[in-house]
């Protein structure tokens, strides 16, 4: 299937760490990288849990409008948290219901050990179906 990869403007660039931020395929799929608190220059941007949880979700936000999509377009996701514990939880389950309100994606979250960085926290793909 043919795809596009792209890396937008606005979130650092990920090709020396072996992964590209965007793929589009030629038909209603698109598939985000995994998005963590990362700057523009690819420093975690805030050392707690609830503001790496923001910047992920705002990071998110930005590879989805490269490609002219939203939140609403996401029919999935993918969580991975350093330490998972229920406060963690309750975090990121607020900050899902302030986005998709009672009808978030689909959502898989799992508990890790660690992530690529040392100081990254959590860790959001997705998926979105183009309408």
């Amino acid at each position: 299937m043919p795809h596009t990869i792209s890396n937008p403007p606005g979130l650092y660039d990920p090709v020396g760490s072996g992964y590209s931020h965007v793929a589009e395929t030629s038909g209603d799929l698109v598939f985000i990288a995994g998005q963590g608190a990362n700057d523009i220059t690819g420093r975690i941007a805030s050392a707690d849990f609830a503001g790496q949880v923001r910047k992920s979700l705002d990071n998110l936000r930005i590879a989805l409008a490269s490609v002219g999509l939203g939140f609403e377009h996401v029919v999935q996701l993918r969580t991975y948290i350093v330490g998972y514990d229920g406060d963690k939880l309750a975090v990121l389950t607020e900050q899902i219901r302030g986005i998709w309100g009672e009808r978030p994606p689909t959502q898989t979250l799992t508990g890790v050990a660690a992530l690529a960085p040392p100081d990254m926290l959590v860790e959001i793909d997705a998926i979105a179906v183009r309408p």
